[in-house]
């Protein structure tokens, strides 16, 4: 039986990750180096107010801050509602306009674990044609991306953009406690990669400002910049851990051929 980690061991694992020392900790949080120190030796409870503040300080994730109270012997602060809960209606209409609203560019949700809780018709339009048994709800982000038969035999540029997602679950995997982050990697991590030789594709020569995601569809080749945009000061665990991500055109044809398929 696997013990829980105290309150003092899990403040110095954030601190340690964040890389930064007991003193400046203690500055940040108008406090002092020895205080911090009793407090992850075990020497001395913190109260609420102050987990609370070292929490913010150190930018630990929401869930994360109720793991650390509960440590603590308080209860947690973060309410973590269902989505679908009817107190979620206005966040809900809120995400459908603005993922409307950004067509007929493709733009999707994911929560924590990159399940997709809303996605666009320019998504649809990325999706159509793969196989049923990876469109059954809930569908993964992740998972259509690099499955052997999913996105991956028509991304271009295959090598470059697995590495950069994998490289993203590796540094989300490093911040937070996921068991199911971590399953969902060393899956798709071991989906075997087609050995695709000259996979770069010519295109138009455009400077990019990041690494684009190189794309067929129906015959077309489109280019696209993704941004990733969360909520600021979520003050639930559900809120805290959605993910909107956008894809811009990166060149003039994706633009042109985009905007060509209609309303």
């Amino acid at each position: 039986m696997t013990s829980t980690p105290s309150v003092g061991v899990l403040l110095r694992t954030w601190r340690e990750r964040r890389g930064i020392s007991q003193l400046e900790l203690a500055g940040r949080a108008d406090s002092s180096s020895r205080h911090i120190s009793f407090i992850e030796t075990g020497r001395s409870r913190p109260s609420e107010e102050m987990l609370l503040r070292l929490a913010d300080r150190l930018d630990v994730p929401v869930r994360e801050r109720n793991a650390l109270l509960l440590a603590a012997g308080y209860a947690p602060h973060y309410a973590q509602t269902p989505l679908d809960d009817p107190s979620m209606e206005g966040l809900r209409e809120g995400m459908e306009r603005l993922l409307t609203g950004y067509e007929p560019y493709p733009a999707l949700v994911v929560d924590a674990t990159y399940r997709v809780v809303a996605a666009n018709r320019g998504i649809a339009m990325l999706l159509d044609g793969l196989p049923e048994h990876l469109l059954i709800p809930p569908l993964n982000a992740m998972r259509i991306t690099l499955h052997p038969e999913g996105l991956a035999p028509r991304i271009r540029n295959l090598a470059e953009w697995r590495g950069h997602l994998l490289t993203q679950m590796e540094r989300q995997i490093a911040l937070a406690r996921s068991a199911p982050l971590r399953a969902l990697y060393e899956e798709v991590s071991a989906y075997p990669v087609a050995d695709r030789v000259g996979d770069a594709a010519p295109g138009e020569a455009v400077p990019h400002i990041a690494l684009p995601l190189v794309i067929e569809h129906d015959g077309h080749l489109l280019s696209f910049v993704s941004s990733i945009a969360t909520f600021n000061t979520p003050m639930d665990v559900t809120v805290a851990e959605l993910a909107i991500e956008t894809l811009l055109p990166a060149d003039a044809t994706t633009v042109k051929y985009l905007r060509s398929l209609g309303p």
